[in-house]
């Protein structure tokens, strides 16, 4: 088995579809909409592994968790650029274009090379080897 998406509901779906084409080279496909109800999304693909799947409809209300904190449920989503000195860059990348930086880069204790940054939404990207 495999991951085949993970979903995220959004604000400005177009916004948050060019931050992930900008710093993660994905690739969507064409903006689906139901205008019975509002729903619009997009799937974004990677190199390789899962797609990503940005929604939004006007009904959903925004998230109360706080993004600097750690909470139940889904977290992070992590991407792997290759290597450290990527990691590196695309780090310095988002942090110079105004992104929040939460952590890193840095090793972990469990081996881990990576960085934690906030999409232009508050999701947490770990950017990792």
């Amino acid at each position: 088995m495999e991951i085949e998406h993970i979903a995220i509901w959004c604000k400005d779906i177009e916004a948050l579809r060019i931050f992930y084409e900008k710093y993660f080279n994905a690739v969507s496909n064409q903006k689906y909409t139901n205008k019975k109800n509002g729903f619009c999304s997009y799937f974004l693909s990677f190199d390789s592994g899962a797609r990503l799947e940005l929604m939004h409809i006007d009904s959903v209300p925004d998230t109360a968790n706080d993004p600097y904190s750690q909470f139940t449920g889904l977290i992070h989503l992590a991407i792997s650029v290759g290597s450290e000195d990527k990691v590196d860059q695309l780090t310095s990348e988002i942090k110079h274009a105004g992104h929040q930086i939460i952590d890193g880069p840095r090793k972990t204790g469990d081996g881990y090379y990576e960085s934690v940054v906030l999409d232009i939404e508050g999701n947490r990207i770990e950017i990792t080897v």
